[in-house]
């Protein structure tokens, strides 16, 4: 494959991180719509907001099985539309049940998305020779922060959640398919048996998967409760609150595109503590501000910090060896697990307690970094490259095996 070929396939793929972006911060900008429009509690909210995830933790772990059999490149053109779909069902939600059906699937078909598109990113990493899936992750934010902002215009012009849905999922699903389908089609797996029906993670992707659902935390309960928290605790309205995503889809995507050129610089473990820095920095802004500049201000600091954890992590888990859609599916599963709880548990904190309390709690997840960065610099080997080390043959070293 030629490296214009290469070239291509890059700003394809990151056309399809972008579309994914653009849906979850279509949904993150409307989410004080829909708790208006069902009348929700901040805690009954939380509750709520637990389904996407739920979703993506029960659908990731079958993401593997789907790609043995229809390829993975036929299986993200095949699911890119009723992804898309599933975006404009929350919105038609007459009651509570039905919203967390609704957000079950939307998060389901996200997150199998999620680990198709990475899988993809990965694949042609590996042919380019150089690092790309942090600026793909850039790509993702890139488009939810343009997405936020014209969820932000929606808001303030009192725009319909349900037509502003629809007229997103049908733009999406356009955009994402002309993207999708002319991508080179992945490389065949080490593996011949097809994998379990139901695989769970594998336990040499724990180290990362733990980083991962530190970082995961901060930034899931960042987004979804960024736009109520303004709202609540800094008399913002609706339009300004909406910001507050933008504000953190913003840094989340300058952080992620400029990655390549710190992390060579720094190394992914000086990076990711760095990281985490800005990421306790913004979440104490948060926990003080009463004002909504300040507010904003705090999230895009905690979108700077959390931006490059999550691509890093993935990176590492896709040159496992062996299946990469089972390894990232397995780091996957840890991060869709803390955005399981995140949402939630800051909606019950916030509910016993106030907001300002519950992102106290998010800052401390948000710090983590600082203390569990080295874990980028540990191995990770498949039972093949521990066979190699034992007989002296060569070993694959992740990303962040030269991080120090």
């Amino acid at each position: 494959m030629t490296d214009r070929v290469l070239y291509r396939s890059r700003l394809r793929i990151s056309v399809v991180f972008a579309a994914h972006g653009a849906a979850v911060g279509a949904f993150a900008t409307r989410i004080p719509w829909l708790q208006q429009h069902l009348g929700l509690s901040d805690s009954t909210l939380g509750v709520a907001l637990l389904a996407p995830a739920l979703g993506s933790f029960v659908a990731v772990p079958f993401t593997s099985r789907l790609v043995h059999r229809f390829g993975n490149l036929r299986s993200l053109t095949c699911l890119l539309p009723l992804w898309c779909a599933s975006l404009i069902l929350p919105a038609l939600a007459p009651d509570l049940p039905a919203l967390c059906l609704a957000l079950g699937m939307f998060g389901a078909t996200s997150g199998m998305m999620d680990v198709l598109m990475n899988v993809q990113g990965v694949q042609i990493e590996q042919r380019l020779h150089r690092p790309i899936v942090a600026s793909l992750h850039g790509m993702w934010a890139v488009g939810g922060l343009v997405s936020s902002g014209c969820g932000a215009l929606a808001a303030g012009a009192d725009m319909d959640a349900r037509l502003h849905f629809a007229v997103t999922a049908a733009v999406l699903a356009g955009i994402g398919l002309l993207a999708a389908r002319h991508l080179p089609k992945a490389d065949p797996t080490e593996a011949r048996q097809p994998p379990p029906r139901f695989a769970f993670p594998p336990l040499a992707t724990l180290p990362i998967g733990i980083l991962g659902f530190c970082a995961v935390f901060a930034e899931g309960a960042s987004g979804n409760w960024s736009a109520v928290y303004l709202t609540s605790t800094a008399n913002a309205s609706e339009g300004i609150a909406a910001l507050s995503y933008t504000g953190l889809s913003f840094t989340l995507a300058l952080a992620r595109l400029s990655s390549g050129f710190v992390v060579t610089r720094l190394g992914p473990v000086r990076t990711v503590r760095l990281s985490g820095g800005f990421a306790a920095l913004g979440g104490m802004l948060v926990v003080l501000a009463r004002t909504p500049p300040v507010a904003i201000a705090g999230f895009a600091l905690i979108g700077t910090g959390v931006a490059v954890v999550l691509p890093l992590s993935l990176s590492a888990a896709g040159r496992h060896g062996g299946d990469p859609s089972r390894h990232i599916a397995g780091v996957a599963t840890f991060t869709y697990t803390s955005s399981l709880l995140a949402p939630s548990v800051t909606g019950a904190v916030a509910d016993a307690a106030s907001l300002p309390v519950a992102f106290a709690l998010v800052t401390a997840f948000a710090a983590c970094p600082l203390f569990l960065a080295s874990m980028l610099a540990r191995p990770v080997q498949s039972p093949r490259e521990r066979e190699r080390a034992a007989t002296g043959g060569p070993l694959l070293l992740t990303q962040g095996d030269s991080a120090v």
